[in-house]
């Protein structure tokens, strides 16, 4: 028979046991793990790193990559590093970061403000609610398949079935 005698609750009074497969037990408890992690919406962590005296075009491409990682419902951690005497002046990379921040206004939140942790600047940006709603019905959508994408493979499985019944006569 293959049954197995299981302790499912052994703290309560009396315990309780139960009669069944043990292996298939575990498989099912395994699968519904894997889908509720599946369902789980995990947030990247992308990062980007600036210099205080970053020049125009160096700083508009890098923030083209920070907006295609919030597009993509990933949170930033920019950074502006600072080497030597550029601890002096750490309103230089204060600036940068306020610009960047500007700059994203319309997809972005600022989770954390702009602060000092050594010879770093650290600001974290989040994607905004908008986009997120944005997101997840673009995930719907790829998930469903449209209406003429689901005829299209019932008409290719019928021909197929018409085919082999064909050959069979």
């Amino acid at each position: 028979m293959g049954l197995d005698l299981v302790e499912v609750s052994p703290n309560s009074n009396p315990p309780v046991c139960r009669i069944l497969d043990y292996g298939k037990y575990k498989y099912e408890l395994a699968k519904k793990d894997k889908l509720s992690k599946k369902k789980q919406h995990t947030m990247q962590m992308k990062e980007m790193r600036y210099r205080p005296k970053i020049d125009e075009h160096d700083f508009q491409f890098k923030t083209k990559h920070v907006r295609e990682f919030l597009t993509e419902g990933s949170k930033v951690k920019a950074f502006v590093m600072f080497r030597g005497r550029e601890m002096a002046h750490t309103e230089y990379g204060r600036k940068v970061l306020d610009r960047l921040a500007e700059e994203l206004k319309d997809i972005a939140n600022v989770d954390s403000m702009p602060k000092q942790e050594g010879r770093k600047m650290i600001m974290v940006l989040s994607p905004n609610a908008e986009i997120m709603k944005l997101r997840k019905l673009q995930k719907e959508a790829q998930a469903k398949p449209d209406k003429r994408q689901k005829k299209e493979t019932e008409n290719l499985s019928d021909t197929a079935e018409d085919t082999v019944k064909e050959e069979s006569n």
